[in-house]
């Protein structure tokens, strides 16, 4: 939740799950975790990042038909979506803000949680092949069912998601880890 910062202090703080704040002036569109006073590393997500810094273009297709929304303003699947899915299953974990009327952060909407980077891709990785696996489970086709159980036995989150960060060339640099 975002709060109003000191007279002259230079816009809103958002409150961390951890108790810190961070002046979301400091946040911009390439950050994707920093550094806390706390002494841990928080994830910063905003709604512009394209869900595909989680999963793969492919994945991304099939979930924006697959999934039906109810909101007029992201009536697509995308960032905003996965990241509700983060702060319903995480809700002490994951604070957001309305930062639309700040034109210096460039983003509508932005969340930081109590994960580093690499922990909020690999949960959200986690929720997506959750959400698949009770999608999967309506089906009436009994063998379609057993072979996506099959191959999730085979499904290691952490490997996807090293390989899918190294795919990308993900260095401790770039924008979208």
């Amino acid at each position: 939740m975002a709060q109003p910062q000191v007279p002259g202090g230079g816009g809103e703080t958002l409150e961390l799950p951890c108790g810190e704040t961070k002046s979301i002036g400091t946040l911009d569109l390439g950050m994707r975790e920093f550094e806390c006073a706390c002494g841990e590393r928080h994830a910063v997500v905003m709604d512009v990042h394209p869900p595909e810094r989680f999963l793969p273009e492919f994945l991304v297709s099939v979930l924006r038909e697959a999934v039906e929304t109810t909101s007029e303003e992201m009536p697509e699947f995308g960032t905003a979506h996965l990241m509700g899915i983060v702060l319903e299953e995480f809700p002490q974990r994951v604070v957001s803000a309305d930062v639309s009327d700040d034109g210096d952060v460039g983003a509508g909407i932005v969340w930081a949680t109590d994960f580093e980077a690499r922990r909020l891709h690999e949960i959200i990785v986690e929720l997506v092949v959750e959400l698949m696996e009770h999608a999967v489970s309506h089906a009436d086709d009994e063998t379609a069912v057993s072979e996506f159980e099959r191959q999730m036995l085979d499904f290691d989150v952490s490997e996807f998601v090293e390989e899918y960060r190294a795919e990308r060339d993900l260095s401790a640099d770039d924008v979208y880890a």
